[in-house]
């Protein structure tokens, strides 16, 4: 089997060596070069044609996110970013996963982490999962492009008489996806809309206030108590699980931080579990790109509750196929769609 050749660029020579040693250690790994920056990316990407590319954000000369931009045009290729937690390294990793990236390493301590061996298996994990991720699958149109001009008309005159709410599950590829998705949903849609997108703690805050400047919903990061309001998106912050509970007619969020479900935390069987509890609605579930398969328990009890709907993304559109494929082959799904018409799927079914 032939390795995953892998281009390393940090601006950092200490940081080069670190990433290189730590992905050498797998037996499925070969680093082919090294970068200093943007530009030699790009130069050393059309020469050496790697596999996967890690790309640090701050570099001189041309940074990772202009570089990443024009690789994504030029040579389209899986790239995975290593990213500070800093709020501004927060913002410039969902910028990379809008432009294109497949996934993201956050560094545990800054730009210089002497201590990067806390994530060298997520790190190799990573590169190898992204090895094998659908590039066709992520458009070469720019951010802009994707945003704001597809703001929808007005919602349909309210005919449905049920009250509705709409759940998504998402993990690699899912930041880009996602705005594939709420871009496209009218502002008055009747329904609060529940997000698990798998994240750590510091990145869905950014995620959310950059979906919400494109979206004609409000989107935001959801908190413990709030009650849920149609037209709404509520994404379960990094590092806690996201429930929704029924009270007096209305629904509120729970946020807590209960063990990992199946190594996740924000888990998709958690959110989609609690809604499974609900009585007075009718669900509509969706399921896309991400590694595994969170999401196919809760979209079980889901069917199993009554009253749901469930879309899963075709394979064809999907960054990683794991958590739909999954989810279609447990007969959980009642419509397999390409990703531009997820959001049709769901006003859909939410006008009933």
């Amino acid at each position: 089997m032939s390795k995953v050749k892998v281009l390393v660029v940090d601006d950092s020579a200490f940081m080069r060596k670190l990433i290189t040693d730590f992905l050498s250690e797998s037996p499925q790994i070969e680093v082919v070069g090294t970068a200093r920056n943007g530009k030699e990316a790009l130069e050393k990407v059309s020469v050496l044609n790697p596999d996967v590319v890690t790309l640090d954000v701050e570099m001189p000369v041309m940074n990772g996110l202009e570089a990443l931009k024009q690789m994504m045009k030029k040579h389209p290729l899986p790239v995975v970013m290593l990213s500070s937690t800093t709020t501004e390294g927060a913002e410039n990793t969902i910028t990379a996963m809008q432009y294109g990236a497949i996934d993201f390493v956050a560094k545990p301590s800054g730009v210089i982490s002497l201590d990067l061996y806390k994530v060298k298996e997520e790190l190799i994990n990573k590169v190898l999962l992204a090895s094998r991720a659908n590039v066709r699958a992520i458009s070469r149109d720019d951010e802009g492009e994707m945003g704001a001009n597809q703001r929808i008309r007005t919602f349909y005159e309210q005919k449905h008489h049920r009250k509705k709410i709409v759940c998504i599950g998402t993990s690699t590829g899912g930041p880009r996806a996602l705005q594939q998705v709420l871009t496209k949903l009218p502002e008055n849609i009747a329904a609060p809309i529940m997000i698990v997108q798998h994240m750590p703690k510091g990145f869905t805050k950014s995620l959310a206030q950059r979906l919400d400047s494109l979206s004609a919903i409000a989107v935001k990061e959801a908190e413990d108590g709030e009650t849920l309001q149609n037209g709404t998106a509520y994404i379960a912050p990094g590092g806690f699980h996201l429930l929704v509970h029924e009270a007096k007619g209305s629904l509120t969020a729970c946020v807590e931080q209960s063990p990992p479900r199946n190594g996740h935390r924000p888990s998709v069987d958690v959110l989609f579990e609690s809604i499974s509890a609900l009585t007075d609605y009718e669900k509509i579930a969706v399921i896309m790109t991400g590694m595994g398969s969170d999401g196919t328990a809760g979209l079980r009890r889901l069917k199993e509750s009554g009253n749901a709907k469930v879309i899963a993304e075709d394979e064809k559109t999907a960054v990683v196929f794991g958590m739909p494929k999954a989810a279609i082959q447990a007969n959980v799904v009642d419509v397999v769609v390409p990703l531009e018409q997820i959001a049709d799927m769901i006003v859909k079914y939410v006008e009933g």
